[in-house]
């Protein structure tokens, strides 16, 4: 792990995800840019001193040298941005396989680099695009290719928070602090944080991909130097159009995501704080509440494959973090072993997405500020 040590948020959400199924130990990490902090962290997480690294790049020329039974296998990157694509290249240099935080790089640029050596190498990199990884994402997703909704003709998709209602950042000592710094998040602020995860989820459901959007970006929190609150209309490839919503400013909201499809025949919504449950609309029947859950014949295969517990027990957010590692380590190590991978294990966000998600974050910042309103095209590379 590069990150993640004792200080950080999003690092203890990934290890508790990834160590869930027993498919994946934790034998070494440089967790932080504090050797302190990394070798404190390091042995909290009862990793053997020799395997705590004061630099990533000490981690990786030292583990490359190792026996292949030994050394890691993969890293898994959960830094703030500016850091993602040093490390990240790095270990594909090296024959590393990586999963890695979104957005996945601080650029577009970086993003291109980093699939051009992925598809050299033919190692695997997988994106932690976490609500993807929801049952009923997964139930919305299916329904929906197969035709249960017929022809989607308009998506909603809106992600609000309110903790960045106050510049917290200012404060210091806590992650509000990175995230609003252009140096180390980038282009995009809100954008980048939350609404790449708008923009994906409704690519991943509806598998449609925006083509050009309409978007305005502001900075409501005064003298906030990135954005944080956006809206885009947004034009697909299959002919149907979206609304997206991303802000961090909407005062006492928690994290309300929320995903609705229309199609000719009927509609469906999902709700993150509510993520157990499925909402299938009608034109001639009464709306349906689709729980998911173990035993529930009428589900999916594929969610199925990504639902641990009984009806009624809520899979929430470290166990959609558990599915796309659980699906990544399954992936490679079945390509480990010259294998080819089922279907349900190839099912999550890879290098291509984080591509997609930078050019996401550039076409909203360059149409975002324009005060003219014109629709943009899809940024290509």
């Amino acid at each position: 792990m590069v990150g993640g040590g004792s200080d950080a948020f999003i690092g203890a959400v990934h290890r508790r995800a990834a160590l869930m199924e027993n498919e994946i130990e934790l034998v070494c990490g440089c967790f932080s840019v504090n050797p302190e902090i990394s070798i404190s962290s390091g042995r909290s997480y009862y990793v053997p001193d020799n395997r705590i690294y004061t630099t990533w790049e000490e981690m990786f020329e030292k583990e490359a040298a190792l026996p292949a039974e030994e050394r890691m296998d993969f890293v898994t990157i959960v830094t703030p941005n500016r850091f993602h694509f040093g490390p990240a290249m790095r270990a594909l240099e090296l024959g590393f396989n990586v999963v890695i935080d979104k957005p996945m790089t601080l650029s577009l640029e970086e993003a291109l680099k980093l699939r051009d050596k992925v598809r050299e190498t033919g190692l695997t990199l997988a994106l932690t695009h976490v609500y993807s990884g929801y049952p009923a994402v997964k139930e919305a997703k299916k329904r929906i290719a197969r035709g249960d909704i017929g022809r989607v003709r308009r998506v909603f998709v809106e992600y609000s928070q309110g903790w960045l209602t106050q510049r917290i950042e200012l404060k210091g000592g806590n992650n509000a602090v990175w995230r609003n710094d252009p140096k180390q998040a980038g282009k995009g602020g809100c954008v980048g944080d939350i609404g790449t995860h708008a923009w994906h989820l409704a690519e991943y459901v509806t598998g449609g991909r925006v083509t050009e959007l309409c978007a305005e970006l502001q900075h409501v929190a005064e003298g906030r130097p990135v954005d944080d609150d956006a809206c885009a209309f947004l034009h697909f490839d299959k002919g149907f159009t979206g609304l997206l919503q991303a802000t961090q400013v909407a005062t006492g909201e928690e994290n309300n995501i929320r995903l609705r499809v229309y199609g000719e025949k009927g509609g469906l919504e999902w709700r993150q704080m509510e993520p157990n449950t499925l909402y299938m609309k009608w034109i001639d029947r009464p709306a349906e509440e689709v729980r998911m859950g173990n035993g529930y014949g009428f589900l999916t295969d594929f969610t199925k494959h990504n639902t641990r517990v009984p009806g009624g027990h809520p899979e929430g957010f470290i166990e959609s973090f558990a599915n796309i590692y659980r699906n990544f380590a399954y992936t490679v190590r079945a390509r480990s072993a010259g294998e080819t991978p089922s279907e349900e294990w190839l099912d999550f966000p890879t290098v291509e997405d984080g591509v997609r998600g930078m050019q996401f974050i550039e076409t909203m910042v360059a149409a975002g500020y324009d005060r003219d309103q014109k629709w943009y095209k899809w940024v290509e590379e």
